[in-house]
This record gives structure tokens, sequence and C-alpha cells, in this order.
């Protein structure tokens, strides 16, 4: 008989606080938690350059609006444009899913124009290098909310080891009708941990945990945004680390969607189809491209000129 494959892993986390209802949900609280934290960084960062206080309530505001409604237009426009465009009043519905980081960053960088021009007069730059470092740390939470989600799954591994992600390879009425259990958390249950439905779980594919890689990567990034802000003088090097931030989490998203699963979806009379990864690069990594590419160059032109040691701010940065 054969052992257990410790590098398999049987992914059935309850993605709702409550069983039964959709809300809460962990995603929708680790999104929360981006936010909340991101406050917390920002506005230290705020205190210790000893600006206006009412620069961090503007700046959340803002940056919250922006984020968001730029990630949800993002995904209908970048992502399944052919569906929105037919049923556009569904494109303000964010709580039926379906938010793209890329568009989350070009919310954020419009949001940060408008804030350095209506509030701060300083440099869409040096607001950009801040909230950089608070968005990596959101994006690690925000992957590990698709973790929770069963979403945003990587391609089948095509060997023993890997992510069984229950929750999206078998669907809600088949998990119910196979196991013939009253609720679907019982359902998928069955199927993770009862001997009947062995055959069942074993036709379930490992897949690469990609949004597990992606939040990992995240969090390093983060780490290091952190340390170049607080132990060295990048925070007065204009652009420098949003430079750093374009480069590392666009190179990381670029990487890591070659393993990625295909997230667009058709709709049928009968629910979501997610469709086939084809070959060659998709949406994600063309839209990641021009990042790096403006990362580079932002940190280039810059990067001889940083040292250890974080100066006192008196102004505008060089």
């Amino acid at each position: 008989m054969q052992g257990p494959n410790l590098l398999e892993i049987v992914w059935n986390f309850q993605p709702n606080v409550i069983e039964g209802y959709k809300m809460p949900a962990w995603y929708g609280i680790m999104w929360a938690l981006g936010f909340y934290l991101g406050f917390l960084i920002v506005n230290r960062m705020y205190k210790s350059e000893k600006v206006p206080a009412n620069w961090m309530d503007k700046t959340f505001i803002y940056t919250l609006i922006g984020g968001v409604l730029g990630a949800r237009l993002g995904h209908c426009f970048f992502y399944d444009w052919d569906y929105y465009s037919a049923n556009p009043g569904e494109i303000l519905m964010i709580w039926k899913g379906g938010l793209a980081s890329h568009g989350g960053a070009i919310g954020i960088i419009i949001t940060s124009y408008l804030l350095s021009r209506n509030v701060m007069k300083r440099s869409v730059l040096w607001i950009l290098d801040r909230l950089v470092v608070a968005t990596a740390l959101a994006g690690f939470l925000i992957r590990m909310g698709n973790l929770f989600n069963h979403e945003i799954v990587g391609i089948r591994t095509g060997t023993d080891s890997g992510f069984k992600f229950l929750r999206h390879d078998i669907s809600a009425s088949e998990a119910m009708g196979k196991t013939g259990k009253s609720s679907l958390e019982e359902a998928y249950t069955a199927i993770a941990n009862d001997p009947t439905y062995a055959d069942m779980l074993a036709n379930v594919p490992n897949r690469y945990p990609a949004q597990l890689y992606e939040a990992i990567c995240y969090l390093v990034i983060f780490g290091l945004l952190f340390f170049l802000y607080w132990k060295t003088n990048a925070g007065r090097l204009k652009g420098f680390l949003l430079g750093v931030f374009f480069v590392l989490v666009f190179g990381a998203r670029f990487v890591i969607e070659f393993i990625k699963a295909n997230q667009t979806e058709i709709f049928t009379r009968e629910g979501a189809q997610f469709v086939e990864k084809t070959p060659g690069l998709n949406m994600g990594q063309w839209l990641s491209i021009p990042l790096v590419i403006l990362g580079l160059y932002l940190m280039l032109r810059r990067i001889k000129s940083l040292k250890k040691g974080r100066e006192e701010y008196t102004g505008e940065e060089s």
C-alpha cells in the first residue's frame, strides 16, 4: 500500500467565514486588512517626515477609491470585455468577483496624480514611493485571499505533487450530487477525507499553487522596500522605490504567469467556465512588460545615489 505523499496537499479551505453565507468572505477580509495595514505603514512614514496631518486621510480615501475602482475596471476591460460590454450593469458589482492588479496599479497612479495636484503639491513620484511599500504588503494579503478563495490557481503539475483545489475543480452541484450530503461543507469534507470518495479525489488534478508563490514574492518585496525606506536614503531618491516595486512585482508576475491557469471565463447557461490556457504570452504578461521597463528606468537612473543611512527629511526629495 502506497503511503501518503507529503508534497500533495488537498486544499479544502472554507472561503466564507460562516458556512452558508457569502459575506463575510476571507478574501474580502484580506483586502480590508491590506488597506488597514497599509494605512498604518504610510501614516508612520508621513509622521516621520512631519508632513501635514490631513495628508494621511486624503491619501487613504483617494487610494481606496482609485485602487478598488481601477482593479475592477481593469478586470472588466483587460480580461473580460466581451462579457461586460454586453452586461454593463455588472461592471460595478465588485462583490461578484473580478479584480485585476494592473488596473489597481493604474488607478492608484491616477489618484496619486490627483493627490499631488490638489492636496500635497509634491511630486507624484514622492507619493508613489511611499504607497508602494504598503501596496506590496497588501498584494501579499490579497493573494493569500485568492488562495483561501480557491482562485488564480496554477496549471496542472502533471505529477503526484501539488495542490488539489477541490472547490475549483469540483463544482458545488457535483460535490453535493455525488456525495449526497446536505451541505456543501460536508460534501467537500467527505471528498477530502472519506475513503469512499478516494476515486473522486484522485481525479482532482494536482496544480501549482500560483497564488501562494505570488504572495511569497510580494512579502519578500515588501520586506526589501521597507528596509530600503527606513535604512537607506532610498525615500529621497525620486522614483527609486517605485522603480524597484515595478521591476520586482511585475517581473515576478510575468514569470509566475507561465504556471498560472488561464483566468479568462466564458459564460454559458450553466455558469462560468474557464477557457483553456493557450501558448504564448497572456494579457497579464503583456501588461507587465511596460511596467518592468519603466521600473528599470526609474531605478537605474538613481541607483548610484543609493547609500546606507536614512537622512532627516527637510522637504521635497532630490
